[in-house]
């Protein structure tokens, strides 16, 4: 076997080997990546190497199966690895800082690797990262009733927990004024039709509002969108101060799940025979940012099943884990024929807000089956998130 093959062998063993969390990319965490950055001693994906590429004197990158690797570079990716190399690059990620996911748009993983590698904001001995605090800047934001975007004025008031922004008229007071607790963010770049297009919704006089904003600088962008994490955040702890301080140590709670399709509601239950639900969540389409995703978030691991998906809402995430394969591709397929289709004139005229708006940490766990009526019910264990 010649030293090409040789090698391959090994960078092939490497990656799937325990301990090393090299089975999945060190930056999105998505499986079986491909490539390498070999100066940094990492295993990523086929997109992230593409951001690594544009900064070549910090990372430079290879495929684990095109290229050439000699003795000297395959000994050095062994000596280091995804976990090693994670630990001194994300040794101190404030609780606010969104860590993108495989299937997040390219903006947020472009922003998380260079705030990683090329400013080093979370090594140890790095600078101190501070919370956001206050904002102030100028975004584009899309007219109400005309599709071009229109340059307005922002200011975020951290202390407060406010997001006021301007029209171009000087010296006339705020368009709207919102507070953090009604307030929700996300990324929707396709929906939007810009690389960095973010949506703000907020609650309103009992409706819901969208903004549609983005900034010509990636980074820029997603500053604003931590900033409004962080004290979104710092309004949940002193509005709950029980819940803990990450998602990872929130307990997951065996509860009974039904769906009504016609309704567009997934009502909870502690128990299956209970007279009244504990709650419900209202799935409206995937128009209005509603989504379902296979399988759990990044860091997310159920209490004892392993697979599981997530609900995604414009004010949070909801993360069920599922007993089986089968029970999680069976709720998958409920989920995404309810949100596949448009809302009725009946489902408009039913608020939006519901029990799903308070906090609570449930995950879903448990069987479940689909009644003659078209209904599903069964045991899942359940999370939800903020922002």
């Amino acid at each position: 076997m010649g030293d090409r093959e040789r090698n391959k062998k090994r960078l092939l063993e490497l990656l799937q080997a325990t301990g090393t969390g090299n089975a999945q990319c060190a930056d999105c965490g998505a499986a079986d990546p491909d490539w390498a950055s070999y100066t940094l001693g990492i295993f990523i994906c086929l997109n992230c190497s593409g951001v690594h590429r544009n900064f070549p004197d910090i990372s430079k990158v290879k495929s684990l199966r095109l290229d050439f690797w000699d003795d000297s570079i395959v000994e050095f990716m062994i000596h280091n690895g995804n976990l090693r190399v994670k630990a001194k690059y994300e040794a101190r990620v404030p609780a606010f800082y969104y860590i993108p996911q495989a299937d997040d748009c390219l903006v947020l993983k472009e922003q998380w690797i260079r705030a990683k590698y090329e400013r080093q904001e979370f090594m140890v001995d790095g600078k101190t990262l501070s919370p956001p605090g206050n904002r102030e800047g100028f975004l584009w934001k899309r007219g109400r009733d005309k599709a071009q975007f229109l340059r307005r004025r922002f200011v975020f008031l951290a202390r407060e927990g406010l997001l006021k922004y301007y029209t171009k008229e000087e010296g006339k007071g705020p368009k709207a004024v919102i507070h953090i607790k009604d307030l929700n963010a996300t990324f929707q770049t396709e929906k939007i039709g810009n690389p960095h297009g973010l949506q703000i919704t907020y609650r309103t006089e009992g409706h819901l509002r969208n903004l549609f904003v983005y900034h010509e600088s990636g980074k820029e962008i997603v500053d604003w969108f931590n900033a409004l994490r962080a004290a979104r955040l710092q309004y949940l702890k002193m509005a709950f101060p029980e819940l803990p301080e990450s998602e990872q140590r929130e307990p997951f709670k065996k509860r009974w799940f039904a769906l009504d399709p016609q309704e567009r509601r997934l009502l909870y239950y502690k128990n299956p025979l209970d007279a009244y639900e504990q709650g419900e969540v209202f799935l409206g389409s995937n128009e209005q940012g509603y989504e379902v995703c296979e399988d759990l978030p990044k860091g997310i691991r159920g209490n004892r099943w392993k697979v599981g998906l997530t609900i995604i809402t414009p004010e949070r995430r909801f993360i069920f884990t599922c007993p089986s394969e089968k029970e999680q591709r069976e709720w998958l397929e409920s989920f995404r024929d309810v949100l596949s289709r448009p809302l009725t004139p009946l489902n408009l005229l039913r608020p939006i807000s519901s029990k799903s708006n308070s906090c609570f940490n449930l995950v879903v766990e448990g069987t479940g089956h689909t009644d003659p009526c078209g209904d599903r019910t069964g045991n899942l264990s359940v999370k939800s998130t903020a922002l």
